[in-house]
């Protein structure tokens, strides 16, 4: 198992866990080098380094920053990233102002559908500065409206349902200068769960590195087994860098969890390779 998990979330935006808990979690867990990647902000970082310190763990500052290409929402996790840089805290901006607007929007169409306080009902969930789908979803499981958050996304939250509303986020090119800005790489984050045709993910798998992409999200607590070795023939194909994370939210999903990735298949060159800041 691997001791590195590049790809973890916190109440900064749509995890359970507050920072220093994440952080206390991962060392429990066995992991001795951890990335917090939340949602388009950086707002968590200094308090998951703290924990890190008093753990010794190394954390690598991240994020996961929101794409939309070719009619497809993407994530890019932007990794080693200075979040003291404008150019990358000036996009971000742009996208929290986005979501504040998206969370509006859904729930106004959810209250038009008959959901009440739908906007409350999420912000109650949401501990951080950020409102998303998640909350939402908590909130209607709370109130009888599914059995499960997955449920909710079926229901209400996916195209053609109450509480739908497109995504107009960053453009790729624009997330890649972003975090190269910053001093960091980017990675496409689970490359396998975008709803795409294999034709179209090597054509963003293109276009990624022409913008300046540097890795492959390969090992991902939402791959099965076979992705892990379709992804790294990709990367291995389009020479990009394999990149390992879980992308845990919190305990509330038990099928991910921190410190139970596996190794990289062989054909990889870890995107930590050259880190040397990285045991």
């Amino acid at each position: 198992m691997l001791t590195i998990d590049l790809h973890t979330h916190s109440t900064a935006s749509d995890g359970t866990l507050t920072p220093a808990q994440l952080v206390d979690k991962a060392a429990a867990a066995g992991i001795r080098n951890l990335a917090l990647t939340d949602h388009d902000t950086t707002a968590g970082l200094a308090e998951a380094q703290a924990a890190a310190d008093k753990h010794a763990i190394r954390l690598i500052n991240g994020c996961e920053i929101s794409v939309s290409w070719s009619q497809t929402t993407i994530h890019v996790v932007g990794l080693n990233i200075d979040p003291d840089n404008q150019t990358l805290q000036q996009g971000l901006s742009g996208l929290r102002e986005y979501r504040d607007w998206r969370a509006r929007e859904i729930a106004r169409k959810l209250e038009l559908y008959g959901l009440e306080n739908a906007y409350e009902g999420a912000a109650a969930f949401a501990k951080g500065e950020l409102i998303g789908r998640t909350h939402f979803a908590h909130y209607l499981v709370q109130h009888g409206h599914a059995e499960s958050i997955r449920q909710v996304f079926k229901k209400f939250l996916v195209k053609n349902k109450p509480g739908y509303v497109s995504g107009r986020w960053a453009a790729l090119g624009d997330v890649v200068d972003w975090i190269t800005a910053a001093g960091g790489q980017a990675v496409i984050a689970h490359p396998a769960r975008y709803s795409v045709t294999r034709a179209k993910l090597l054509r963003l798998l293109d276009e990624f590195r022409e913008a300046g992409g540097i890795g492959l999200e390969v090992v991902s607590g939402s791959h099965s087994r076979d992705e892990y070795q379709t992804m790294a023939k990709h990367a291995e194909n389009k020479q990009l860098k394999a990149s390992a994370g879980s992308d845990y939210h919190g305990p509330e999903n038990p099928w991910i969890e921190l410190g139970r990735l596996p190794a990289l298949p062989d054909n990889c060159e870890p995107v930590w390779q050259d880190w040397p800041q990285l045991s």
